[in-house]
């Protein structure tokens, strides 16, 4: 198996079952979850470079502002994904979260062309317009577009392009990333706790110990995402990519029991379709190459 293929799996499977670690932490509000996943992971990022000693990368960024730019653009969409989803998930709308990784691909494959001049092929074409057929009818049913969903799949879509094109590896961006985010993070949590507002101060030893665990349950599957986008194609992370939201709609439905009325599932169908059918595509040029 194409190692791109393996490590974006594995963060896409990794991904789907956060719904279950947000749920542990229900009782802890969105912005400082995000905060403390900042921090958390910014220590165990460290920790991984001191054992691996590779730290002559800082001295390269630090002599080229247009590289910090870049970064400090991409830890900011980070920050908007992940405070938008976490809120998701603690306000019963995994479902809404899961059809944000479903429109996620359809970004791929638009930044893909557009931007990276990716040329995907006809079959790939016709799953991109089922699927925009899915989430037109979503949006239809629920009255106004899904803005939940369009922010997670824009948000997350961008700051892939970023990281694939980024001038530092999986390990070094990310620990870049959260190393420009820890100031203000670590600012937040001290305000709340100032405040008698944070786990701190409110929360057991087991809510500590979830927030800790935060930090590799962070940045594992952000350093395998990584490592697979500057592998493979963002065409073929777009079919990846329906690993993640098959599995937050199964926990939506199947285990915090969300509303789903039938009309929905016309969009969701739709949406399983293209998969399919680019899923074939994909098979059948691989047998004829």
């Amino acid at each position: 198996m194409n190692p791109g293929v393996l490590f974006a799996s594995s963060a896409y499977i990794a991904w789907g079952l956060f719904p279950l670690y947000f749920h542990m932490l229900g009782g802890v509000g969105a912005l400082e979850v995000v905060m403390h996943r900042t921090v958390w992971s910014l220590v165990f990022l460290l920790c991984v470079l001191l054992v691996m000693r590779r730290w002559a990368w800082l001295r390269q960024v630090t002599s080229q502002p247009r590289v910090l730019g870049a970064f400090a653009l991409s830890a900011a969409l980070l920050t908007v994904n992940w405070l938008t989803y976490v809120w998701a998930v603690q306000n019963r709308h995994v479902l809404d979260a899961s059809l944000g990784y479903f429109i996620l691909p359809l970004v791929n494959v638009a930044i893909g062309f557009f931007v990276l001049h990716e040329r995907p092929r006809r079959g790939q074409w016709l799953a991109v317009v089922v699927a925009t057929a899915g989430v037109l009818w979503l949006a239809i049913q629920a009255g106004h577009p899904p803005y939940t969903a369009l922010v997670l799949a824009l948000s997350f879509g961008v700051y892939g392009l970023l990281r694939k094109v980024g001038a530092l590896g999986a390990l070094e961006g990310l620990t870049l990333e959260t190393l420009l985010l820890a100031p203000f993070a670590v600012c937040v949590l001290a305000y709340l706790t100032w405040q008698g507002q944070s786990a701190f101060v409110q929360g057991d030893v087991p809510t500590l110990a979830w927030l800790v665990l935060g930090g590799p349950l962070t940045a594992t599957p952000l350093l395998l995402f990584a490592a697979g986008a500057r592998r493979i194609t963002l065409t073929t992370m777009g079919i990846l990519q329906y690993i993640a939201p098959s599995l937050q709609f199964a926990l939506g439905v199947w285990l915090f029991h969300e509303p789903f009325q039938s009309a929905r599932f016309v969009g969701f169908l739709l949406i399983w379709t293209a998969l399919v059918i680019y899923s074939v595509e994909g098979w059948w040029m691989s047998r004829t190459v």
